[in-house]
């Protein structure tokens, strides 16, 4: 038999569990972006140097590969291209070329929320700064302003005022790659944000996670997540009521078989919000985390789906324990120095994964990418959880100079 070939756009570290669960199920493996330093390639069995963002010379690629399916998973910027390849190539996709298009731009992702009864924070979208601070008198604060199609929070700012508004414009305009941003109600959470991984098959929802969003008020940009707990804030009641939406969500889009990163929180309001779903899996090990969490494999699953082959059942299991995971960061600009962690740390260690080395120039927590590691964490209880992600200075030192 021939050898499939699995196409994953982008070369981050997210994607080297995926690149070993291909090989493990016997797949050929292509990588591609433009940096041909980034680590991924280097396990990969073949890389191509094209932008992922350039759909057209990504389809071009995958049709002299002639691969057999294509995903960007934990890379944001590559989801439409895999989409569009998917639906050009008639390979196994998330679902229809203008679903995907939807998610992935947040003023359109607002608008059929809006259009659909969903509930939603109020939005405008705007394409200059000059749009954007002329409407400045509709705005009410504290708002949030967004590049519409960057990832991994950068660009993004709250805003309590007019004063600084002009500054954040700026800063989210030089994020965004095709200079559209949005402005839109900050909604002040009950409890903690959700950011976490769930898997629908052929429509329906098979799996559905919910996590606790943590983050650090002291990092360079505060809304970047710096760490994740399971389970979440939210009530049994907030739970199914997001279970349903998300479920109505992906049947109005027609979606299919994806593993979904979805971000959900409940406003001050008590109202829940869906405020971002995606077909991709999430950055920040949120489908290792699950898979250590309840067992579930979401990674094998989609690997195997999304060239075509069948998948072991998934289903919804139970969190055994409680989990955090701690995005490790550095406070400034500076030389790395080393990792501490007290010994006082009420958890068990599970993996401590550190990707710098001592005396490597780091840089100080603005977006996802300025990560230096993860930490993985089992409690025996949700009061030791939260003292510990609630008092990480006193157990945990990222020393920097």
């Amino acid at each position: 038999m021939r050898q499939k070939k699995l196409m994953l756009l982008g070369g981050i570290r997210y994607l080297l569990p995926v690149i070993k669960t291909a090989h493990e199920q016997g797949y050929y493996v292509i990588t591609a972006d433009y940096i041909p330093e980034n680590i991924a390639h280097k396990y990969s069995d073949k890389y191509v140097n094209v932008s992922i963002i350039d759909k057209e010379a990504v389809l071009q690629v995958a049709q002299e590969e002639q691969i057999d399916g294509i995903m960007s998973f934990g890379v944001d910027p590559g989801v439409v291209s895999a989409s569009y390849v998917q639906n050009k190539m008639g390979l196994p996709s998330f679902g229809p070329f203008e679903s995907i298009e939807i998610l992935q731009n947040k003023d359109k992702f607002r608008a059929f929320l809006t259009s659909n009864g969903f509930n939603v924070p109020w939005t405008y979208s705007y394409d200059s700064i000059e749009k954007a601070w002329s409407s400045r008198g509709v705005f009410e604060y504290p708002l949030i302003v967004k590049p519409t199609d960057s990832a991994g929070s950068k660009g993004c700012t709250r805003v309590d005022d007019e004063i600084h508004l002009k500054d954040a414009l700026q800063y989210a305009y030089e994020h965004s790659i095709q200079g559209h941003i949005i402005i839109e109600e900050f909604l002040e959470k009950k409890g903690c944000s959700s950011d976490t991984d769930s898997y629908a098959q052929n429509g329906i929802l098979k799996f559905v996670s919910f996590s606790a969003q943590r983050f650090d008020e002291n990092a360079v940009n505060p809304y970047t997540p710096a760490a994740y707990s399971w389970p979440s804030t939210f009530s049994k009641e907030e739970e199914s009521y997001l279970t349903s939406e998300i479920q109505r969500l992906i049947t109005l889009l027609h979606l299919n078989t994806a593993v979904f990163n979805i971000e959900t929180r409940v406003g001050a309001n008590g109202k829940p919000y869906i405020m971002e779903l995606t077909p991709r899996g999430g950055g920040n090990r949120l489908c290792e985390m699950l898979r250590y969490a309840t067992g579930v494999d979401m990674i094998t699953a989609i690997t195997r789906s999304i060239v075509g082959d069948e998948p072991e059942k998934i289903e919804q299991k139970p969190y055994n324990g409680h989990w955090a995971e701690i995005i490790l960061h550095a406070d400034k600009d500076g030389i790395y120095e080393g990792l501490k962690i007290d010994t006082t740390l009420s958890a068990e260690i599970i993996e401590e994964d550190l990707w710098v080395n001592k005396g490597d120039y780091v840089h100080g927590f603005e977006g996802a990418n300025d990560a230096i590691g993860t930490l993985v964490l089992r409690f025996e209880s949700a009061e030791k959880l939260e003292k510990a992600i609630n008092n990480q200075s006193s157990w945990l030192n990222v020393r920097v100079k």
